[in-house]
């Protein structure tokens, strides 16, 4: 991902305009009261607490001098970072609805059904979304393809899709975070002027271990899960697809097509937009769908008719159209992160964290910490890394610590978590492509947690730190 950004500094703040440590969490405080009260006790869409969050931090911003062009120009500058996030989220509806069209997804769960079974799913689910995200370097692109397939497979075993969702997240980011393809692997490492490969190394035995933890949890959940599946259920759900869809080899194309390119080094967009059209190209070919009425299911989506309500409700789609929720909330929560940066809010705290620090543990462990306080307040990966990754630089140097610590902990506390908020882009694509609430399957999403708490844990015990670079900040009078 090309980098054209850079955060505020303490430096950069006029000091007529820069808030307290008390009042920079005020703005805070106020979107985290903001989106408890609206969703969590009233119940509404994360969009109405957002939009309260948005006008409260806007008028804070007038409070301290702000122009409207300033604040603006906060709010463009954070949609522009996350433009990419954008553009996959619409792309990957579209693919999902042309795939499940086309037959791909209906013969990935058909064939699932037949090899897998419920003792073994969510361990072999884990490691294949793994495998597939380090192959192409897309949890997301992972997740809304094989994920999409792997939750009718759970469905048709047994297995809680929230289980599944889990299994599928925990995988996908795993993989992802060891993929030099990656654009938040190469972002991390681009922002902290890492070497690519060196980044990647220091990231190797942190998620090595909370990956294997949680494929061992989910090999226990899977015992659990055996024996409960009615012996019916998979025929007649096999059933439904083989009748509905013609299911032969062909119908793999587009995920070739997909995972090729992406294999190949070709970006995520561009692969997916490839993914669209062998996804029509398919259903055209293949499944005898007209050439007008594959394209209206890239727009509006599925709603098959195979006789199972069950199998109907996990093929039905949205298509690109349904995205608009979805990016609707994205776009919401990049506007309040635009303006919390902009106001200098984030670039106080951060300041505040750097001088509570005295020791290279605390400094790795408190990287990982700012790094999902901002997943939590701009709602966007791609921030929580670059704050952190540019802010704190010069923190590390003084240590001592060389940069590929710094970016292995925005990336093992930034990129994972995510996906555990509800209001993050990460979350609330991961709950609309899988169709479980992020509430729902972030208990089960054991990766999410394990990444930055095994960061934690080596941080704070000194495990991968070179002994010359364990050092204690002097103590200095302000």
């Amino acid at each position: 991902m090309a980098l054209d950004f850079t955060p505020t500094t303490i430096e950069d703040l006029e000091p007529e305009r820069r808030p307290s440590v008390a009042l920079a969490l005020v703005p805070v405080l106020a979107v985290v009261l903001f989106l408890g009260v609206g969703s969590a006790v009233l119940g509404l869409d994360p969009h109405v607490p957002l939009l309260w969050s948005i006008v409260f931090t806007g008028a804070f911003g007038y409070y301290l001098g702000y122009s409207w062009e300033d604040l603006y120009d906060g709010i463009a500058n954070s949609l522009l970072m996350g433009l990419q996030a954008l553009l996959i989220i619409f792309t990957i509806y579209a693919l999902i609805a042309t795939w499940v069209d086309a037959g791909t997804i209906p013969a990935m769960m058909y064939y699932g059904l037949e090899l897998l079974s419920p003792s073994v799913f969510l361990p072999v689910a884990a490691m294949l979304a793994a495998i597939v995200a380090f192959s192409i370097g897309s949890s997301w692109t992972t997740v809304g393809t094989l994920g999409v397939a792997f939750v009718g497979i759970g469905e048709g075993l047994g297995v809680p899709s929230a289980m599944t969702v889990g299994a599928v997240l925990s995988g996908a980011y795993a993989g992802d975070k060891q993929s030099p393809l990656s654009d938040t692997t190469n972002l991390a490492a681009g922002v902290t002027n890492t070497s690519l490969y060196d980044h990647i190394r220091r990231m190797r035995t942190g998620t090595a271990i909370a990956f294997g933890i949680s494929v061992a949890i989910f090999a226990v959940l899977g015992l659990q899960a055996s024996g409960t599946v009615p012996t019916d259920r998979v025929a007649e759900i096999q059933t439904a697809l083989a009748s509905t869809y013609d299911l032969s080899l062909l119908v793999f194309l587009p995920l070739v097509v997909t995972f090729g390119l992406a294999l190949y080094g070709y970006s995520a967009l561009p692969t997916l937009v490839a993914g669209v059209f062998a996804g029509v190209g398919t259903t055209i070919a293949v499944q005898g769908t007209g050439f007008v009425t594959a394209w209206e299911v890239f727009m509006s989506g599925t709603a098959p008719e195979t006789g199972t309500e069950l199998v109907n409700e996990l093929l039905a789609t949205g298509g690109l159209t349904g995205s608009a929720w979805t990016i609707t909330v994205v776009v919401a929560a990049l506007t309040l992160g635009g303006l919390l940066e902009r106001t200098g809010v984030l670039a106080v705290l951060a300041h505040r964290l750097s001088q509570g620090v005295r020791s290279s543990g605390g400094l790795i462990a408190g990287t990982g910490v700012s790094a999902i306080a901002i997943n939590v307040l701009t709602a966007q990966q791609y921030m929580s890394i670059v704050l952190p990754g540019m802010t704190l630089r010069n923190l590390y140097e003084e240590f001592g610590l060389d940069s590929d610590e710094l970016s292995r902990a925005v990336e093992a506390a930034g990129t994972p978590t995510g996906a555990l908020l509800p209001w993050h882009a990460g979350g609330v694509f991961m709950a609309t492509a899988t169709g479980v609430p992020t509430l729902e399957y972030a208990p089960f999403y054991l990766f999410g947690f394990l990444s930055p708490l095994v960061l934690f844990a080596m941080a704070l015990s000194g495990i991968g730190i070179p002994t010359t670079h364990r050092t204690e900040r002097a103590q200095t009078a302000d």
